[in-house]
């Protein structure tokens, strides 16, 4: 039923991609997939957890061009074309309408946008508190802004969103049990491990359900929501791209093509399928 369930909804988002996704499952081996389906109160996810002391976690924004990337495909090629391969990426935050970062957005340790600390707002990144995920060397967290900005860690990337999800082992508390507006959604947590998760919903959620999946289910005492309506995934195990609309900041997880490598497309990748509009 899981799987049913994540199949259909890919047949919405990336076409024919998802004629591949049971090959990609029953092929790839469970501790070696970084991506995984995830049952959670009903609903169903895909689940993709990163170690950052061996994992090349980054956030992009714009190519060489200095226009932004605007898609998952579009990075994934350009990551080629310097012989690196883009083996996970996902929607890395907010952004307006130029596709620039709402808040702070840290890149190769240069701050190219500063924190948004006002208050008042009608969008999901002004229900405070909201907070910052953020990569150093060897290390991720998740942490709440104020916290971020009074104590910056040394931070080479970094993207502020919001709301957070869950602070310090409690969600968020805005957010109410009993909300009834349901959405396509993804985020991020770090579990006790120091492991970093990522999560999308294959099917629309409330924030109540989206929380508690990182709290009860992946072990996460902070986690943070990235996007809706938009939210993407790019999981070449599983043969998935997710191409809905242009979008902003990109997290991603990067490692070297092999010597040698003649690839002109990732292995197993379909073509990028057509956007189907928004949800």
């Amino acid at each position: 039923m899981v799987l049913e369930s994540v199949l259909k909804s890919l047949m919405r988002r990336s076409g024919q991609a998802a004629l591949f996704l049971l090959i990609g499952l029953a092929t790839a081996s469970p501790a070696e997939a970084a991506c995984a389906p995830k049952p959670f109160d009903g609903a169903s996810y895909t689940v993709c957890a990163f170690d950052p002391r061996r994992d090349d976690l980054r956030l992009f924004w714009k190519g060489a061009d200095e226009r932004p990337f605007g898609s998952l495909g579009a990075l994934a090629e350009a990551l080629r074309g310097q012989g690196e391969r883009l083996v996970f990426a996902m929607n890395g935050g907010m952004f307006r309408e130029d596709q620039s970062p709402v808040g702070l957005y840290v890149e190769k340790s240069r701050v190219l946008r500063n924190a948004d600390t006002r208050g008042g707002g009608a969008s999901n990144f002004h229900l405070k508190p909201n907070g910052v995920f953020w990569i150093g060397d060897a290390v991720a967290g998740v942490t709440e802004t104020g916290r971020y900005l009074a104590s910056p860690p040394a931070a080479r990337y970094a993207t502020q969103s919001g709301p957070m999800l869950v602070i310090d082992g409690r969600v968020h508390p805005k957010i109410r049990p009993d909300g009834t507006s349901a959405k396509i959604r993804n985020g991020v947590g770090v579990d006790e491990r120091g492991g970093v998760v990522f999560a999308i919903a294959e099917e629309p959620v409330t924030f109540d359900a989206f929380a508690r999946l990182f709290r009860d289910a992946l072990g996460c005492r902070n986690a943070l929501f990235l996007d809706g309506s938009l939210s993407s995934l790019y999981a070449p195990e599983l043969n998935r791209d997710d191409e809905l609309a242009p979008i902003g900041p990109i997290v991603g997880v990067v490692e070297p093509l092999a010597a040698g490598s003649n690839e002109s497309r990732e292995p197993g990748e379909v073509p990028v399928a057509a956007a189907a509009g928004t949800r």
